[in-house]
């Protein structure tokens, strides 16, 4: 019997790829949504000025309680994290902000270790706690962020 529901990763459109603002993926475990709306709330201006995507609960929550309009994935156990993980790969994601649960046990603990792998790969920024997540935030938002990240952002801007 064939899965009719299978998971695929999901480039962004072709109208959405002439949309030249850098995208922003926001992921959140469970015991860290709270965190993550809140921290959302307080930066809601910096993040209307990119694309932003989600797994899909956080997703959810984020256009439920903000003015923001989020492009869901699927849930995080049920491949959204390696959906995210994909968009990275292809360049279509330029800055991932993932506050983890460290203490909890997650089901899908091999997708969200290839979701940071690929981050690195790419050398696309990573914060897992609201401090770096902040920090990134802050950097961004100054110009003090140099090197390669201000050298992608320029080049997809193009």
């Amino acid at each position: 019997m064939e899965n009719q529901n299978k998971t695929i990763i999901v480039p962004f459109k072709n109208n959405e790829r002439k949309d030249k603002r850098l995208c922003v993926a926001l992921i959140a475990h469970d015991g860290k949504k709270a965190e993550m709306l809140s921290f959302v709330k307080e930066n809601e201006l910096f993040f209307q000025d990119y694309k932003v995507i989600s797994t899909n609960s956080t997703g959810e929550l984020i256009n439920r309680h903000t003015n923001l309009s989020v492009r869901k994935m699927l849930s995080g156990p049920l491949g959204g994290d390696l959906q995210i993980g994909g968009l990275v790969a292809s360049k279509e994601v330029h800055l991932v902000i993932f506050l983890r649960d460290p203490l909890a046990k997650q089901p899908h603990d091999p997708d969200i270790a290839a979701l940071l792998k690929v981050c690195d790969i790419h050398n696309i920024p990573l914060a897992t706690n609201l401090s770096s997540a902040e920090i990134l935030l802050k950097g961004i938002s100054e110009n003090q962020l140099s090197g390669k990240f201000h050298q992608y952002s320029r080049k997809i801007a193009q």
